[in-house]
């Protein structure tokens, strides 16, 4: 089934992947791809529409990332956000100027955007109306440049005290420019903005459903190994495990999964993983107890960047002797999911903020070839297509879990005590956060909102989890002095992950975990709750 499609030009915003990602919640495939690709590879691509990216450049600069040419050519609507507003505006015959060249401030954060003209792209589309009917729509901007003078044909679509072409349309050709972001969160309307242009404008029709992808994705799995047997690194995380659950149901004993269990996993991870797949699903599962060698490698080491670098060397390692013993697989399978894809191929004009968690890509001198099954999906799709599997919802909507595991959830050095009291703590706030719900006494307290009574609290973070402090602290048990370990709570709300708010837990949830803590896992006193938001802090301590 061949989809209809939009191709997304990166220009090395923070943000291009929730474009992609609002696109693909339309129900419409799309792929991003960098903005100096081939003109051919554009022309072949078969896209209903263009959207041109934020990034972080200015477009007056001599170096300036330029949208290729035939963009404009190709007869498709264009949209450019941001830096693909001004960049469109520029090759197309408008001026664009610095907020210094211009006298004017920069504007960052949240803007009233008036929206003009009833064009295709913004009619009756809006937060609330002005007394004189003109739509205003609560948006956010992000940009110094800005758009002084139209292109020939274009005319003004939205506009802010700061900023007087916000927005700009050529409705003959189907090209819309906006200044603002519809694609975060921040942009009240900026989900409908879009639906609008690949829907109304690029006429694109809602065709990309997990239901129609499992068939079409078993089908190209069975397509490309044919007979041949798949080896893949199974790790329990929800990437991992929908690919095995998906290699399976295309060619069923012809997989092979190797779980290996470092020690630095959730607690009793390595037997879930067993009773899942190996019991439930009839998967092929080669458990490797690998604690030892791990926990020796990680000896003596502080330093985050190093204690990633190692357990990932040490997972290929580990991998590959296994997978000699296997010498008749010929393909080695990868939870691989579309953004792995994207930062992996480098961002064009990007500023890059930090490393990734992930553990490393296994090597090519294993001489298999690879296979990939998620790679054009996000994480959202990568979870809808596990329940649509049959995996339980429980584990398919687990909060994620970062590469190398609790390694960098333990400060300092990682030391086989260290990991064993943090499993059992952390247990105990997901125990907690998966058992305890909403109350109509949360949401009058203000620790959420109305519609969230019912649900759990687990349900309503996106993530949680406990944090070794390489620290002890004096305490009292009894009658007696401790001694001992701290651990930090850490629980935040978020759509992106980009940006984060620390989570308002009720007390009485603290509470009840934090004396679950100290009470039941003996070699910690302390237990601290860490309400930093994402930024200035991320959201893993390491």
């Amino acid at each position: 089934m061949a989809h209809q499609k939009i191709l997304i030009l990166d220009f090395g915003s923070q943000v291009t992947q929730l474009i992609a990602r609002r696109v693909r919640e339309a129900q419409v495939f799309c792929e991003i791809h960098p903005c100096d690709v081939s003109a051919d590879v554009i022309r072949d691509y078969g896209a209903k529409g263009i959207i041109l990216s934020g990034g972080p450049n200015s477009v007056t600069a001599g170096d300036a990332p330029q949208a290729p040419a035939v963009v404009f050519e190709l007869g498709v609507p264009v949209l450019g956000i941001c830096y693909g507003m001004q960049i469109m505006a520029q090759q197309l015959g408008g001026q664009v100027m610095t907020a210094e060249a211009a006298g004017k401030a920069r504007e960052f954060g949240y803007a009233e955007v008036r929206a003009h003209g009833h064009t295709a792209l913004l009619n009756d589309i809006a937060d609330f109306y002005t007394d004189d009917g003109h739509g205003m729509l609560k948006a956010w901007m992000s940009h110094g440049d800005s758009v002084m003078a139209l292109p020939p044909g274009f005319k003004i679509m939205a506009s802010t005290p700061a900023c007087p072409i916000a927005g700009m349309a050529d409705e003959s050709r189907h090209f819309y420019g906006l200044q603002f972001h519809p694609e975060v969160t921040h942009t009240a309307q900026g989900r409908a903005i879009l639906d609008r242009f690949v829907h109304g404008v690029c006429g694109c029709a809602a065709d990309w459903v997990m239901g129609d992808y499992i068939i079409e994705a078993v089908r190209a799995i069975q397509q490309q190994v044919g007979t041949e047997e798949v080896i893949l690194g199974l790790s329990g995380g929800v990437d991992s495990s929908v690919a095995a659950a998906l290699i399976h149901r295309a060619i069923g004993p012809q997989l092979t999964c190797v779980f290996v269990d470092h020690g630095l996993l959730r607690l009793n991870e390595g037997d879930l993983v067993m009773d899942m797949f190996a019991r439930n699903l009839g998967v092929k599962v080669i458990r490797i107890d690998a604690v030892d060698a791990f926990m020796d490698k990680l000896a003596g080491v502080s330093d985050p960047e190093q204690k990633r670098k190692i357990i990932g060397k040490e997972f290929i390692e580990v991998f590959q002797a296994e997978a000699q013993k296997l010498p008749a697989a010929k393909w080695l399978a990868q939870g691989t999911i579309y953004p792995d894809v994207i930062e992996s191929a480098g961002k064009k004009g990007a500023h890059n903020i930090k490393s990734h968690h992930n553990v490393g890509g296994l090597p090519e001198n294993m001489r298999l070839k690879l296979l990939e099954p998620l790679r054009e999906l996000f994480k959202d799709e990568v979870r809808e297509l596990g329940v649509a599997l049959g995996l339980p919802r429980e584990m398919v909507y687990r909060h994620p879990f970062p590469g190398p595991g609790l390694g960098v959830r333990i400060l300092g050095e990682v030391k086989r005590e260290s990991a064993n009291l943090l499993q059992r703590a952390d247990a105990i706030v997901i125990d907690e956060l998966r058992a305890t719900h909403a109350t109509p006494r949360d949401a009058a307290a203000g620790f959420c909102a109305d519609a969230d009574i019912g649900k759990s609290w687990y349900d309503l973070t996106s993530q949680a989890f406990a944090v070794f402090l390489p620290v002890r602290s004096v305490g009292v048990m009894g009658d007696g002095r401790t001694y001992e370990n701290v651990v930090a709570l850490r629980a935040v709300i978020t759509s992106d992950f980009m940006t984060a708010h620390w989570a308002h837990l009720p007390y009485e949830l603290l509470a009840r975990v934090a004396n679950r803590i100290i009470n039941e896992v003996r070699g910690l006193n302390r237990v601290v709750y860490d309400i930093s938001g994402k930024p200035p802090a991320t959201i893993e301590w390491e």
